[in-house]
């Protein structure tokens, strides 16, 4: 269980989507802080991370890592695609 608020997490959020942007941007790509709910960390991956092969790696092994590192162990990370913004109990 994650001992933290979603609000509590959110400043902590923020600094590790802001350590990890450079390295995203070098390629080309962007992200973006969508939502946090129940621990899990919503980002939407922009620019040239639209359909790379590597999102999925850029996602788990270099964001998600850094957060679970960083922050807490349970944190996860999803990708929201462009236009599930609104869906995001849909998504995996």
């Amino acid at each position: 269980m994650i001992p933290f608020s979603d609000e509590d997490l959110k400043p902590a959020v923020e600094s590790v989507i802001e350590r990890v942007r450079p390295s995203i941007k070098l390629d080309g790509g962007d992200i973006k802080l969508v939502a946090i709910k129940s621990g899990r960390i919503f980002v939407q991956l922009q620019g040239a991370c639209i359909g790379c092969a590597s999102s999925g790696t850029t996602l788990k092994y270099g964001v998600e890592k850094q957060m679970k590192e960083m922050i807490h162990p349970e944190l996860v990370v999803v990708n929201v695609p462009i236009g599930w913004e609104d869906k995001l109990d849909q998504l995996g």
